[in-house]
């Protein structure tokens, strides 16, 4: 049993199969090694899921928050799914803002884990310290809308519902999990395919009841105190987070548009170009002028990033929330197209039948290029949005042969389509809205992440365009290695409170280990909170390695290492062979990883891992 405080000190293990629902305390050397969210999960699925297939019975799902979730610390809203990828095979997790994790922890939970599957369709009720097995048959079927209005009709309003639509019910392997609720009608869980993991146990989703009087108090309520209006002061004075400043909070994520493609870093038309002439029509500062309808917020958060659009009439009538930055340049650039309403347009309809638009934008770029050179039949042309509203469709419903092999993500279309060279991935996951050849970072951290290419295991543009903790030359390869280990530890502790990454461009070190050890009463130095982020890494790779991964699959598409950027600032620039392998023996030796990628027992056993 964990004594700490901001912990439920419950979670519940729900066999599918026999419908039945065992309810277990936290294990309180767990809770220290491991905190919970990302951390914690990545402990089930390390003791419960190594071997199984991830769309099988026995592969099992964590849903979890972290003992920051649902307090007052600023930015503390979030939730994270865990689970062998189906779209990687590697390790999986994904988080989303909003409410559903703070309502969990009001609910009484630290952790939902599924294991088993059910015969019939079925969602979980989550609510006063109990999960019930409920039928979900009207459900089935229903997009990711209709279905919280349905729940919120059910309950009488105030549902948060945190579920699949018919992506994740058709196996979609990049399928999300969406959450909607009241202020939020689009949040997501939106990488490594957990929807379809939902999917294959007929699961439709959580349905989570709270009340905020439930929140968690602090161990140390003055010091507790003192740290939190020190973070929060620092929060509201930042030039990214502070409102009014002209950063998240004025122009949303999508601030970054115009700023990351003027470096010639903006990966276009399937990354052929490093730079988009229709850039600004999909900027934060157009949108803002355009289609923005409000800016609502997550639980505790000052910043209010979130966009929600509306576009009134036309063929691209819409409202929704978003389109965030990475779904503007997956949907926009990355296809070629230059036009926010049709953007907006298809964000929202990946909401709805709940896919991951990162993967989804990727992989209709793949589409056009496959078809650019007479690997497919059909016409798809780059910034046709006609066609991508279509191909949408046909793949959350796997329509037809092309709409059944997009659906399998990226990396594997690719190679179904006779070209795996096309599509821009690592470890089978796609890359997100920045080019390694302008932002050198990147080499290190997409090859290196567990999951697959990720931006949100080490942000390296935080210092290479913002200068934060520090400033690095986004050019330069030197230093890189550093700053990627520096920044996958934070983040790997902050996923576990579990915490806004965005938090991490107002706060420190300090700041991350006086509100944990203030409020959990768990007393944590900065120096203790890295070597703490290093084990949850470390899990994770070890979770990998025991799939059969190692430096052979720390690599980056050959695009970015053989084609010389064409556009910007990074025109002429590549990751060459020499450079990257120097840059990866660096980033292993300093991690006291064997060369070959794998990890030496004793390491593991220094971690208390195995």
């Amino acid at each position: 049993m964990v004594s700490a405080k901001g912990y439920a000190n419950c979670i519940a293990w729900v066999d599918l199969t026999n419908r039945a629902v065992e309810y277990r305390e936290i294990d309180e050397d767990e809770a220290v090694k491991f905190i919970g969210g990302r951390g914690l999960g990545g402990r089930i699925v390390l003791k419960h899921s190594v071997g199984k297939d991830p769309l099988s019975p026995e592969n099992v799902i964590a849903i979890l928050n972290g003992p920051l979730t649902g307090t007052t610390v600023p930015m503390s809203g979030r939730i994270v799914a865990v689970a062998r990828s189906p779209l990687t095979g590697v390790f999986g997790d994904t988080h989303a803002g909003g409410w559903a994790g703070a309502t969990m922890k009001w609910a009484g939970f630290d952790a939902v884990v599924l294991s088993g599957a059910s015969d019939k369709p079925v969602y979980l009720l989550v609510k006063n310290r109990t999960v019930s097995i409920e039928p979900a048959d009207g459900l089935w079927g229903k997009s990711c809308e209709e279905t919280y209005e349905l729940l919120k009709k059910k309950y009488n309003g105030g549902v948060q519902f945190y579920g699949i639509g018919p992506a994740g019910e058709n196996l979609v392997k990049f399928a999300n999990i969406m959450h909607f609720a009241e202020g939020a009608l689009g949040r997501a869980s939106g990488r490594t395919g957990m929807g379809a993991v939902l999917g294959s146990k007929k699961v439709k989703g959580l349905v989570i009841l709270g009340d905020e009087k439930d929140m968690p108090k602090p161990a140390k309520p003055e010091a507790y105190e003192k740290a939190r209006e020190a973070a929060l002061k620092k929060i509201l004075l930042s030039a990214v987070t502070g409102p009014r400043k002209g950063g998240l909070s004025v122009y949303g994520t999508a601030v970054l548009v115009n700023v990351v493609n003027e470096i010639g870093a903006w990966p276009t038309r399937n990354a052929q170009d490093t730079k988009f002439e229709h850039a600004y029509y999909l900027s934060g500062e157009n949108l803002r002028g355009t289609i923005l309808k409000d800016t609502p917020t997550c639980h505790a958060c000052p910043v209010a990033c979130k966009r929600d659009s509306e576009v009134t009439d036309g063929k691209f009538k819409h409202k929704s929330e978003g389109p965030e930055f990475e779904t503007i340049w997956a949907l926009g650039a990355m296809t070629g197209l230059g036009h926010i309403e049709a953007v907006s347009y298809l964000n929202y309809l990946a909401n709805l039948y709940g896919m991951d638009t990162i993967e989804l934008g990727n992989t209709l770029a793949v589409a056009a290029e496959a078809s650019k050179k007479g690997l497919i039949k059909e016409k798809v042309e780059w910034g046709d949005a006609d066609k991508f509203v279509e191909l949408v469709r046909r793949i959350a419903f796997r329509e037809g042969e092309l709409g059944n092999i997009l659906a399998e993500g990226g990396a594997k279309a690719a190679r179904m389509l006779g070209d795996p060279d096309i599509s821009m991935s690592v470890k089978g996951m796609s890359i997100p809205a920045y080019d390694p050849r302008g932002l050198k970072g990147f080499a290190v951290a997409y090859s290196t992440s567990p999951r697959g290419a990720c931006h949100l295991r080490a942000y390296t543009p935080a210092s290479e365009i913002l200068g934060i903790p520090y400033k690095t030359d986004p050019l330069a390869t030197e230093g890189k290695v550093d700053l990627v280990i520096l920044l996958e530890r934070l983040f790997a502790f902050a996923d576990s409170l579990d915490m806004c990454k965005f938090s991490s461009f107002a706060l420190g070190l300090e700041d991350y280990a006086a509100l944990f050890s203030t409020f959990t009463g768990i007393d944590m130095t900065p120096e203790e909170l890295l070597n703490t982020g290093e084990r949850i890494l470390t899990q994770e790779r070890y979770f990998n390695q025991l799939h059969g991964l190692s430096r052979k699959d720390d690599k980056l598409p050959k695009r970015f290492m053989e084609v010389a950027s064409p556009s910007g600032p990074s025109k002429g620039h590549v990751i060459d062979e020499a450079t990257f392998n120097s840059l990866i023996d660096e980033y292993y030796r300093k991690h006291g990883w064997n060369m070959d990628g794998t990890i030496p027992q004793e390491r593991l056993i220094q971690l208390a891992i195995a």
